[in-house]
């Protein structure tokens, strides 16, 4: 069992994240804006705590506690300016790493994209959030942490296949379902063979069992 703490647990990824951890033996807190957040994580038996990314290192440090893992899967939104892509995706993931560090986690999981290192490949529209998830990385990788570093492809709402693929050559679609995402992020929790790793994720015929196996 660890003491797993999910930053970003309101997002898409996260509220699956959130569902499949709370059947399982680990000891689960959430971060989260706003009160008004805790009730559907409470109800299925999480513990909520006030995290807002744009304060101070040290509250974040506080929020994370003694946690073991820390899962960072926050994101400001396609919805939000490039300023609040740097403030969440750039400077709240820093401060987080930062944090964990300080608190002595055994390890980081980081949410990323495909094509993070790639800067040929970025959009001018998509440039400010391939820019945060490249540094934030970079910065991850830097750092004390046994880290694993997730690089899903596009992000559907469909239902999970249970199944994945790391290698993009070997993929008929650069897409993953948010829930396989999820069940990626939970099978590594805790898998030393996922530490020090940074993993393309896209639909595959991997089961999610055997991707750390």
């Amino acid at each position: 069992m660890s003491k797993v703490f999910i930053i970003g647990a309101n997002g898409k990824v996260g509220r699956h994240v959130a569902k499949q951890l709370s059947d399982s033996t680990h000891e689960v807190r959430v971060g989260l804006r706003s009160p008004d957040q805790f009730s559907d994580f409470e109800a299925l038996g999480l513990t909520p705590v006030l995290l807002d990314l744009e304060q101070n290192m040290a509250s974040i440090q506080d929020a994370l506690g003694d946690s073991d893992v820390v899962i960072f899967t926050a994101g400001s939104g396609g919805h939000t300016g490039a300023d609040k892509t740097m403030l969440i995706d750039l400077d709240g993931a820093a401060k987080s790493i930062a944090a964990a560090e300080q608190q002595n986690a055994k390890q980081f999981i980081m949410v990323s994209a495909l094509n993070a290192d790639s800067p040929e490949t970025w959009s001018d529209s998509m440039k400010p959030y391939y820019v945060a998830k490249h540094y934030a990385d970079r910065l991850l990788r830097d750092s004390k942490l046994n880290y694993t570093i997730l690089r899903p492809g596009g992000l559907s709402d469909d239902a999970g296949t249970g199944a994945v693929t790391t290698d993009p050559s070997d993929a008929d679609t650069k897409s993953i379902a948010r829930e396989d995402v999820a069940a990626v992020i939970v099978a590594s929790i805790g898998q030393e063979s996922s530490y020090r790793q940074t993993i393309t994720l896209l639909e595959g015929d991997t089961p999610i069992a055997d991707v750390f196996a």
